[in-house]
């Protein structure tokens, strides 16, 4: 113990001191906590009047203001201060927790008839109490606020819509009137002079920027320098990394694809940034340069990823490392394009943003989107034809261009379609729908594309993960002691977990960028209240809910189709079930989809449950006179489908008809019978009357010859003649052996009984057949007669079959 105490004498100070601090720290930090909490009331109540202020504004400026723009920031800022509210919502729960635990632990206040407490306790407890009723009181006034904050929000997003349809419903003159190129001829003094000043402030800013010559010319050096070489540069690293660092196979290309579509956007973002700092750092918060310069970097973003990714799809340095099936000559023609998309959304982005911040007339507004419509929906139509032209060169060359999907040629299709809607509203006078039309194509483009990138790379990239003969899946199939087909199984399950996560996602972008008020949560939150909520609280059918059920089941029949796809060629035939059972599953798989889609477009169309007793009284009267056999036949189906007495592949025999099931559907099943032909069975007979199930349990066929010779043969000859016959046939199983026995001894003959098995009943017809002709061979070589009359007689699992000879 000396020693000990000893040895402890001599540790140096900190390693005394460390546990110290370490109980010191957390008791301090509790305190600070506590003294937080003591000074939170005021700062709450600060904080609440600061918020109701904000929120008091924000509904003033939507009320008084009409701009698109100026609503989607006060939309911003209403979102912003919702965040804000539930923090402090969140903080004021937390303060209301330990005083609730104080409560608790001091107890309810006693009865008069009871033992009294102390004063302190219960001046103690009327304390927190008046602590904890103060906080819900403030908690109440935020909540309040927050509410507010929703309230107002939804109404912004209602607000711009009521624009947006008023924007595309307007007329303001066709693209060949003199009225739409005014502008550009004869502008207004007005006009003229707040463009004259606005540049006249752009000369100002980049005169002081480039009175310190040195670092402006640096600052620009330095943006020319990564925008020129920097992206060769980063394309060859990561070129580099997906050799050397990925394992060989298709993450390689898929990776090099996503990486090459965000080199260009991060290689912008630098440069990009370099060049404003070159020409705009020295103006003002808040100023018209200072919003040309976030304008420019905002566009050049979105331009740098148009460019990206179209340059990453089209892969003319690499074609052997191209993802989508293209032809080289197709590519190649298609080069030029999405660079020249990225410059026109780039030069017109930016001055359509720059238009509010000028305050130049309507006029000049009309004519940029005019003219940036214009010039997209021109690009997509020359890039279609030249697409065309060049598939009909290979085709008039002799080599046949690329297989496409249908859906690749739907989007192909639909493509075309909303360019020259595009040109035919600008001929027409509504620049506005032409603008919108040809911006929601470009978006569209960028978000499928991405799509189908982050789809390709997920896969693959889980592919690679679970595949056995890499390092990762080996290592999860040596920890978790898993089989190959587990993992393959895995892999098929996450893909589509994370392809369906993905196709959310788009839905959800594709949203945004057509109505710019949609996000996850919102769009989770619409679904939940569309399937129990307000949305089934009346009928009423009007044309917007008409095409939304439409769509709705169109796009839900394509997600059940592609479901039923993966289940049957990709997922179900991984795993350990035979085939009767995934046809099973698929089939019921589909059915409850189907069910669901239509719960789901009734939804979608309006429909209120609550008030369906018209439809169940109808359902109700029909089934009772003309579709009960309808409804008995699919619950019949359903319950084949579930209990499986017979499944898809299975030999059976009803009702005189003996065939192969191969398929079970909602209302009958179909038999195939042995000519090829199809019996349609309703499913209610299969559940009602008696089925023989003649492969359920597996069983063998068993083939029987039974033969009639005349008394004066050798029997021992004929059986060894007839067992030869069997054991010389590859279809007869050797367990169990061949067997003769003597069956009867009649006034006509010796009869005698040949047995063998074969793997399946369907073989013992064909079996059947070359035995007889083996057997009558060998009878009339060893020189041996059949007696007159004879009977024939074929034994099966089916029963017992005699035909006279």
């Amino acid at each position: 113990m000396k020693r000990r105490a000893f040895r402890l004498l001599r540790l140096p100070l900190w390693q005394l001191y460390l546990p110290l601090c370490l109980l010191v720290l957390p008791l301090g930090a509790w305190a600070e906590q506590d003294s937080a909490r003591q000074l939170a009331p005021q700062e709450v109540a600060t904080q609440a009047l600061g918020l109701q202020e904000r929120l008091d504004q924000i509904k003033q400026a939507v009320s008084a203001d009409n701009d698109d723009t100026r609503l989607g920031e006060l939309k911003a800022q209403a979102l912003e201060l919702g965040r804000n509210a539930r923090e402090l919502l969140d903080q004021l729960q937390a303060e209301q927790a330990p005083l609730q635990t104080q409560l608790d632990v001091l107890g309810p206040r006693p009865e008069p008839d009871a033992i009294q407490e102390t004063e302190q306790v219960s001046s103690q407890r009327d304390q927190l109490e008046r602590q904890l009723a103060a906080l819900q009181a403030r908690d109440e006034q935020v909540l309040a606020i927050q509410n507010g904050a929703s309230a107002l929000v939804a109404q912004i997003v209602e607000l711009r819509r009521g624009l947006l349809k008023t924007q595309l419903a307007m007329n303001s003159g066709s693209l060949l009137g003199v009225a739409f190129w005014s502008p550009l001829f004869s502008p207004s003094s007005e006009d003229a002079r707040l463009i004259g000043d606005f540049f006249q402030q752009l000369r100002g800013v980049l005169a002081q920027a480039w009175s310190a010559g040195l670092v402006s010319a640096l600052y620009l050096a330095l943006a020319l320098l990564v925008g020129w070489y920097g992206r060769g540069l980063l394309d060859r690293f990561l070129t580099w990394c997906c050799i050397h660092w990925l394992p060989l196979g298709r993450l390689r290309r898929s990776a090099l694809t996503f990486a090459s579509s965000l080199d260009t956007f991060l290689v912008a973002f630098i440069a990009v940034t370099l060049l404003c700092q070159s020409l705009f750092r020295h103006a003002d918060a808040g100023s018209e340069i200072a919003i040309l310069a976030d304008n420019l970097t905002e566009m050049t973003l979105f331009s740098a990823l148009i460019a990206g990714i179209g340059r990453a799809l089209l892969a003319n340095d690499r074609p052997s490392w191209r993802l989508p099936a293209m032809d080289d000559a197709v590519a190649l023609a298609l080069k030029p394009f999405p660079l020249l998309l990225a410059g026109i959304v780039l030069l017109f982005g930016i001055l359509e943003r720059a238009h509010p911040t000028v305050g130049a007339g309507i006029r000049y507004s009309i004519l940029l989107n005019g003219l940036s419509a214009l010039s997209i929906a021109t690009v997509v139509v020359l890039m279609f034809l030249r697409t065309n032209h060049v598939r009909r060169q290979l085709s008039a060359a002799g080599t046949a261009p690329e297989a496409r999907s249908t859906l690749a040629g739907l989007l192909h299709m639909g493509a075309g379609l909303v360019a020259v809607a595009v040109l035919l509203a600008l001929l027409a006078g509504y620049v506005q729908l032409a603008h919108f039309l040809a911006y929601e194509l470009i978006w569209a483009a960028i978000v499928l594309a991405c799509l189908y990138l982050l789809s390709r790379l997920c896969v693959d990239a889980i592919e690679a993960v679970f595949a056995p003969d890499n390092r990762c899946g080996y290592l999860l199939k040596q920890s978790l002691n898993l089989d190959d087909r587990h993992l393959a199984q895995a892999a098929s399950l996450l893909s589509a977990l994370c392809r369906c996560t993905l196709v959310l996602l788009a839905i959800v972008a594709l949203l945004n960028g057509a109505f710019g008020d949609t996000t996850p949560l919102s769009l989770l939150q619409r679904f939940v209240e569309l399937l129990g909520g307000d949305g089934w609280g009346q009928l009423e059918i009007v044309p917007a809910r008409i095409f939304n059920a439409l769509l709705c089941l169109l796009l839900g029949i394509y997600v059940l189709r592609t479901a039923k796809r993966w289940l049957e060629r990709d997922f179900l035939p991984k795993t350990s079930l035979d085939t009767g059972i995934r046809s099973s599953v698929v089939t019921l798989a589909s059915n409850l989809g189907y069910v669901l889609l239509i719960l789901v477009t009734l939804a979608a169309l309006g429909v209120q449950w609550s008030k369906l007793a018209w439809i169940v009284s109808a359902l109700s009267v029909g089934i009772g006179f003309g579709l009960q056999e309808i409804v008995k036949n699919f619950i019949s189906g359903l319950i084949l489908l579930t209990e499986r007495p017979v499944k898809v592949g299975d030999l059976v025999s009803i009702a005189g008809v003996e065939g192969d099931i191969r398929r079970i559907n909602v209302r009958a099943t179909e038999i195939q019978l042995s000519d090829r032909s199809t019996v349609i069975v309703p499913n209610s007979q299969l559940i009602s009357q008696n089925v023989r199930n003649v492969t359920m349990s597996g069983a063998q066929g068993v083939v029987g010859i039974t033969l009639t010779f005349p008394l004066d043969i050798d029997p021992e000859q004929v059986r060894d003649l007839l067992l030869d016959a069997f054991r010389r046939q590859e279809s007869i199983l050797e367990t169990p052996a061949p067997s003769v026995s003597f069956s009867q001894l009649a006034p006509t003959g010796i009869v005698l009984s040949t047995t063998g098995y074969v793997s399946s009943p369907r073989s013992v017809s064909s079996t059947k057949s070359i035995l007889l002709f083996e057997i009558l061979k060998d009878l009339r070589a060893a020189g041996i007669n059949l007696s007159s009359p004879q009977r024939l007689q074929i034994e099966n699992t089916s029963g017992e079959a005699e035909t006279s000879l």
